[in-house]
């Protein structure tokens, strides 16, 4: 697999989540239980981790998969927070929300995808 691969699958489970949330957002707003744009667009992230899980799993065994699980939740939450708060105060939770998503999941499939093969390879 390659990074394109990792990161178009995980995108497109990104966006079904998206598209899901808006259904669901829209559904609310209609039956009038909520105004929409007022959930947070990181329930979208659900297939995304669930992707994420399955390639932890998949790496087989050694310490260096969990170092590298650990840098790219760490680096994502901290770059995805830090895009839903600078577009916070111009956009609903919902965009800021998918926004931050966004974020987090491009960055733990890079430091997912080139920090495995380094740290593997490093490792023997």
């Amino acid at each position: 697999m390659t990074v394109q691969d990792l990161v178009g699958v995980t995108l497109a489970g990104l966006v079904a989540g998206m598209v899901v949330l808006l259904v669901f957002e829209g559904v609310l707003s209609l039956i009038r239980v909520s105004e929409f744009g007022a959930t947070s667009g990181w329930i979208a992230i659900v297939l995304p981790v669930w992707l994420f899980t399955e390639e932890f799993r998949a790496a087989g065994r050694g310490a260096f998969r969990i170092v590298v699980a650990a840098l790219g939740a760490g680096f994502g939450v901290a770059v995805g927070m830090t895009l839903a708060g600078l577009v916070a105060s111009i956009f609903p939770a919902l965009v800021s929300g998918a926004i931050g998503a966004l974020g987090l999941t491009v960055v733990y499939c890079l430091v997912w995808f080139y920090g495995l093969r380094w740290l593997s390879h490093r490792a023997g």
